[in-house]
This record gives C-alpha cells, structure tokens and sequence, in this order.
C-alpha cells in the first residue's frame, strides 16, 4: 500500500544524537547546523542525569539540497563523534518506510493501520500482510495490499519463519497487530528496536494469552493495551505506548474484549507513528518518546 510522495517533507531532516551529558553539546550541534545553512524546525531533549548520565535530542531541520549535502552533513557529524562520544542518526523525511504487518483473524488494528496511511496520518507503505489464517485477506486486498498466509503448526513453526522473513525481506519496520503466535528469538534478533506489538493488556500485568479473562476474573476497573518492542523475553520488550479504559463489575469478558478494541486501535497506531518518524529511543529495558 503505497502512496504519493509529499512535497512537504522535501529537504526535511531528522538527526537523533546520544552521548554522555556535559555542557556545550547543544551549542555545538546547533553551531555545526547554521555552519551547514540548516534551520532548525523542532528540538527535543532529555538528559538521563545532568551530572554524569545520556543526553538525548531529537532535531528536525530543513536544508536545501538536503539529498546532495547529506555526505557532507554525515562527516561533520563524525567529526563530533569522537571528542563528545556522541552516537548518531541522521533521516531523510521524504522517506516513507516500509512495514510488514502480521495478524491472525482479528482486523481491527491492521485496519486501523490501513486507515492511518489512507488518511496521510501514518507516513509509510504496508508492503505485505503475513497471516497464519485466510480471514483478513480481504481487508489487504481491498487496501492493495499483498496478502501471504503462512500456516504456523508445532511441527512447522521453524519453516513458517523462514517462509515469513523471506516476505518481509528487508522492511523497515515489522508489526505485530493482533499476530497470536510467539516468534522465535532468531526472528526478535532479525529487527532489533523495528519489531512492535500490541498487547491486549496495560503490562505488566495480566501477560499471556487471555489477559481479559484473567482481568475480569481479578475484578479490575480499569482495563488497556501496551505497545511495545519484542524481545526474546516474552511481553517484556521495552514499551512505547499504553492506554486505558474504565470499566465497572457489569462488564463482561466480551464487554471488555469490545472496550479493548478500541484501546488497542489507538495504542499500537500511535506508536507505529512515534517510530517511523523517529521519536522513539530505546534506553534498556525502557524508552524515550519525544512526543
């Protein structure tokens, strides 16, 4: 699913930049952009701790010519790397990544994702909907969208992932909207810090695979969903995004199902967005969002 380039990202760039926290970095990095002739649209930062911790900023700016002065760019960057121990990502905005988008049979949150690129809200292509069932093959089709059913059994799940890598091939960005099965720690090391999923749950609690049953049956009023990472330790990758919704003892488990649609629709698309347009920082077992 891929649409039009938009004019208004042209010579747009994002540069993320951690190193150890001291006076004078964000002097010098905002030197070394009017050195280049660049403005400076937007800037965040965060410091883990101003005596001794990581500091983080987030730039966008806007440089004319930016595709032709991008070496450039990059070698003044590395310039800096060594004094100031800085580690870097410079991006062009005018690039639309790309996402493979794995599901099962449940299609609220893959349309949600078709949505938000229809609508220009997600800037990025879906190149492919893996799934281990037939079901949502007409929600890809009617969005334009390569469908590929992989049928996952215990005694082919090894040969199902490769078959899967081999679709996804070299996509920027892999999604697990609703996918009810686990990945293998080979397939969590193939997109370190690209690789996301929505957990019908506010973790830490309730992980698993029933989490509104296991909700409803501790009585709690409040229920969520957690987009987060995926690691190799299950539900347990850093977060990105969570929400709530309230609930009360008439709810049933389908009432709390139908709640969390909703949430989870909201939850996973937000963080698909923070991350294409690299607002996302993983730091551990946690995450900085420059919101």
């Amino acid at each position: 699913m891929a649409l039009a380039q938009d004019d208004r990202f042209t010579d747009v760039g994002r540069l993320v930049v951690r190193c150890p926290d001291r006076p004078g970095i964000v002097a010098v990095l905002s030197g070394l952009m009017a050195d280049v002739g660049a403005n400076i649209t937007d800037s965040q930062q965060h410091s883990s701790d101003p005596s001794g911790g990581t500091f983080t900023l987030r730039l966008e700016f806007v440089l004319a010519g930016l595709a032709e002065r991008r070496a450039e760019l990059e070698r003044r960057l590395a310039g800096l790397a060594g004094e100031w121990r800085l580690t870097w990502r410079l991006v062009d905005a005018s690039h639309r990544p790309t996402i493979a988008v794995f599901v099962s049979r449940t299609d609220h949150v893959l349309q949600e994702l078709v949505y938000r690129v229809r609508a220009g809200d997600l800037r990025a292509d879906i190149v492919a909907v893996i799934s281990n069932h037939p079901d949502l093959e007409p929600v890809a089709a009617a969005a334009g969208i390569p469908f590929h059913q992989v049928p996952v059994a215990p005694d082919t799940k090894a040969a199902a992932e490769t078959r899967a890598l081999e679709i996804v091939g070299d996509a920027d960005l892999v999604v697990l909207a609703r996918y009810m099965q686990i990945v293998s720690p080979e397939f969590c090391a193939r997109f370190p810090e690209r690789l996301i999923n929505i957990h019908h749950s506010f973790l830490p609690a309730f992980v698993g695979a029933n989490p509104y049953r296991a909700a409803h049956d501790r009585g709690v009023k409040l229920i969520g969903a957690t987009a987060h990472y995926v690691t190799a330790e299950l539900d347990a990758g850093p977060i990105i995004e969570q929400e709530v919704a309230r609930v009360d003892h008439r709810a049933t488990v389908e009432d709390m199902r139908r709640v969390g649609r909703y949430v989870e629709r909201q939850v996973l698309a937000q963080a698909v967005t923070w991350h294409v347009e690299d607002r996302v920082i993983v730091e551990g077992d946690r995450t900085i969002v420059f919101a």
